[in-house]
């Protein structure tokens, strides 16, 4: 029969649920430590606790040597002539047990035990309870609110005592002490005061549960919840999806009139819920995840980071982005994707900016125009022209304005443009095979003609030294004189005609020269004699 001592043990181990063994244990060191403590000695202890008779005995175990000249450490060995007095079937290599009594251990002693006895039973039932629920993670339970700390509540689960922080509450409840509620085991600490069990009424899996409860189809499997994303307190989506395609999944989750959903909500205490299809298709999932908004198109950015862009129309961008960001928010979490939420408008002038900056990058230097000369080009630079195709487009007006540039130089800067080009369109070899002097028909005895093709600087094919110069297709510009920085004050432009005066041409009574449009019929140029 057991004795009165180990069936307290015994009730105390169902109390706080623990291996009775393991407080049979905590009373022996404690013992042992009462002993050491009582007879100042570092001698190897060990303590027994008998079952039936309920009393403890305590002794010092030493090994037992050969004889005194092996003998190390008396305070663990013992000579076998030694041991044989007190054991008489004692051997080398064996153990013998030296017995101390317990009796005289007095009252500090026993207080020192009692206080390893609590600790020791402390830590068992940490090990315990922790044991338990560490496997329990996301699990839902039934708690009653024991009371309430600061702004956490404390719940009774039975075996432990479990804390809800602020953090894992919904702001749309409050609790009474004594109130049963369900929530979900959300991880478990080992603290130095215990383990502590940390439930929740904000996880996503309390929601997923009461689905679970209220909706047969998805009790059964016919309807599955593929993603929950949730703010406690303000608004929840969740995605569902139907392995038997007679079910409806959206409409199996609000059940007639919205009953399913509306008992979900009394739950949750008024907690807004969206009810979504799930795709496989990340596009069309993201359509319905943004919900209630209407989406005008998405583009998967990068299918390896899981980026989406999200065009809406302008009306629906708020609605779309939703409270401080809720409903874009949730939806990237419903996903698992990364999204980029963007107006119409707002996508046209990120279009047009990027075929600015592409212009912009293709634009040809100022130093490509070899006469401009390096003052006007840093002038230039330093008014933010920095390109020969921003310079083009500049009038005379706007060239003005920049300072350090006055009149002559904007005809210098005119005309280097205007040679520059041309020796582009020149090198691209765009226009037709011009005729050289050679070429020219053979005009009136006594006459001579000119050609509208253009003529070589340097050439001289009318008595004057004028030269002219035209485009391949006569409708240019005609410029006079090989070299157009040579260009002498008092020129005159005339409908895309410029002429120069030479100081040793011919009076205009000796001769005159008339250009002319060419027509059909007609010579390219005549001249008249007076």
């Amino acid at each position: 029969m057991a004795s009165e001592l180990y069936n307290t043990i015994d009730a105390i181990s169902r109390e706080k649920g623990i291996d009775p063994q393991i407080v049979v244990s905590a009373v022996e060191d404690a013992i042992v430590v009462a002993t050491r403590k009582y007879y100042k000695t570092q001698e190897n202890l060990r303590a027994v606790l008998d079952k039936d008779s309920g009393q403890i005995r305590a002794f010092a175990v030493k090994t037992i040597v050969e004889g005194p000249e092996t003998l190390q450490d008396p305070l663990t060995q013992i000579s076998l002539v030694d041991a044989q007095k007190i054991d008489a079937n004692a051997e080398v290599g064996g153990e013998v047990h030296i017995p101390k009594a317990t009796d005289v251990l007095g009252r500090i002693a026993a207080q020192l035990a009692k206080q390893v006895i609590f600790q020791k039973v402390r830590e068992a039932e940490r090990d315990t309870v922790y044991g338990e629920y560490i496997n329990r993670v996301g699990e839902i339970v039934n708690a009653t609110v024991k009371r309430v700390e600061g702004q956490d509540y404390i719940f009774d689960l039975g075996k432990a005592e479990s804390r809800m922080p602020k953090k894992e509450q919904s702001r749309l409840e409050s609790f009474a002490p004594g109130e049963r509620v369900r929530v979900v085991i959300v991880r478990v600490e080992k603290a130095s005061k215990g383990p502590q069990v940390i439930v929740s009424r904000a996880a996503p899996e309390l929601v997923q549960n009461l689905f679970q409860t209220e909706v047969p189809e998805i009790y059964d499997g016919t309807v599955q919840i593929r993603a929950t994303a949730r703010e406690a307190g303000e608004r929840t989506k969740i995605a569902v999806m139907s392995k038997d395609k007679d079910v409806d999944p959206v409409g199996a989750c609000v059940g007639m009139k919205g009953m399913r959903v509306q008992s979900i909500i009394r739950e949750l205490r008024g907690e807004k819920i969206d009810i979504i299809e799930y795709h496989e298709d990340p596009q069309t999932f993201a359509e319905k995840a943004l919900q209630p908004a209407k989406v005008s198109r998405v583009t998967v950015i990068d299918p390896s980071l899981k980026h989406l862009e999200v065009i809406v129309d302008d009306s629906q961008l708020s609605l779309a982005i939703g409270k401080k960001g809720q409903n874009v928010r949730l939806a990237a979490k419903l996903l698992g994707w990364k999204i980029d939420i963007k107006s119409e408008e707002e996508k046209r002038q990120e279009v047009e900016q990027a075929m600015s900056q592409l212009v912009t990058s293709a634009s040809t230097p100022l130093e490509s125009v070899p006469d401009l000369g390096e003052g006007v080009i840093e002038k230039l630079n330093e008014a933010g022209v920095n390109s020969v195709e921003a310079l083009a487009d500049m009038t005379p007006e706007q060239l003005e304005a920049i300072p350090g540039i006055g009149p002559k130089t904007v005809e210098k800067i005119s005309i280097a443009v205007n040679n520059y080009f041309s020796s582009l369109e020149a090198g691209e070899g765009g226009g037709p095979d011009f005729q050289g002097p050679e070429d020219q028909p053979a005009g009136e005895p006594g006459g001579e003609e000119l050609s509208a093709a253009p003529v070589e600087a340097g050439e001289n094919p009318v008595e004057g030294e004028t030269a002219v110069d035209a485009k391949a297709d006569g409708a240019g510009e005609v410029e006079t004189g090989a070299d157009a920085e040579g260009l002498l004050e008092g020129e005159q432009a005339t409908e895309g005609v410029t002429t120069s005066s030479v100081e040793d041409a011919p009076d205009a009574e000796e001769n005159e020269v008339t250009t002319q449009e060419k027509h059909p019929g007609e010579d390219d140029i005549s001249r008249e004699k007076q």
